[in-house]
């Protein structure tokens, strides 16, 4: 794969529930190995548009190609298997596993035991505090070691891009700062991320590049440092 072809590249999708459109001739780009944000407040259509690339709730009109194989109007399992992995908004855990057994849906698709446990081991290494709990019910854990899971979760796929929606919800600062962290330790370590967020100042300080949606619109675009100072970003949170 050339690694200058996209690793998202999404080009005038409209998307609706019922006949209103959510999504407006929405553009964007999601270049391999960088994290890439989208930005905008609540019911911006930033959900909707993980929806869209997962074939959730397709577009009804334009293009989503991943990796540079169109996706859209493809069943979501198509989608996952061209290396796609998302981190949904609130964690989505199964509660009365434990950690490990969590971890491991991650892998379905994998045939090889001993390929899961290398997984397994890789992410303990990411998150040593799940190594010490890989035992608990998921369930009677905090919201940032949750989170911890679900990140873990979506690694064990061996995903070439990971979507993630909304990390930061409900979640203390210190959690916050250390998600983001890995996050960006992940992206060093060559996967491509593609986040969705409201917290901008925490995702434009770990960002390269990214997007405002307002409205169902794209408003803004632009590298991490230009959007701090962009209007159009302060437009869209603060009116």
């Amino acid at each position: 794969m050339d690694s200058q072809t996209p690793a998202i590249a999404i080009d005038g999708i409209f998307t609706a529930y019922d006949k209103a459109d959510v999504l407006i001739d929405v553009s964007l780009v999601v270049p391999q190995g960088r994290i890439t944000c989208l930005l905008g407040s609540n019911g911006a259509g930033k959900s909707t548009l993980i929806r869209s690339i997962l074939g959730l709730t397709p577009p009804h009109r334009g293009s989503i190609t991943v990796f540079g194989e169109e996706v859209a109007g493809q069943p979501t399992h198509k989608v996952i298997a061209k290396g796609v992995a998302c981190i949904p908004e609130g964690r989505k855990m199964f509660p009365k596993l434990t950690v490990a057994e969590n971890l491991r849906l991650g892998a379905y698709q994998e045939p090889s035991e001993a390929e899961i446990r290398r997984r397994l081991a890789e992410v303990y290494e990411t998150f040593p505090r799940l190594a010490e709990r890989r035992g608990q019910l998921a369930g009677t854990m905090s919201g940032g070691e949750q989170a911890m899971v679900s990140i873990g979760r979506g690694l064990m796929g061996k995903p070439r891009v990971l979507l993630i929606d909304e990390p930061s919800l409900g979640l203390s600062p210190l959690y916050v700062k250390e998600n983001f962290r890995i996050i960006e330790t992940l992206r060093n370590q060559g996967l491509t991320v593609f986040l969705v967020e409201q917290n901008v100042h925490q995702t434009l300080a770990i960002a390269d590049a990214g997007y405002v949606l307002s409205g169902g619109r794209v408003v803004a675009q632009g590298t991490a440092e230009a959007l701090k100072t962009n209007a159009e970003v302060h437009a869209a949170y603060f009116g």
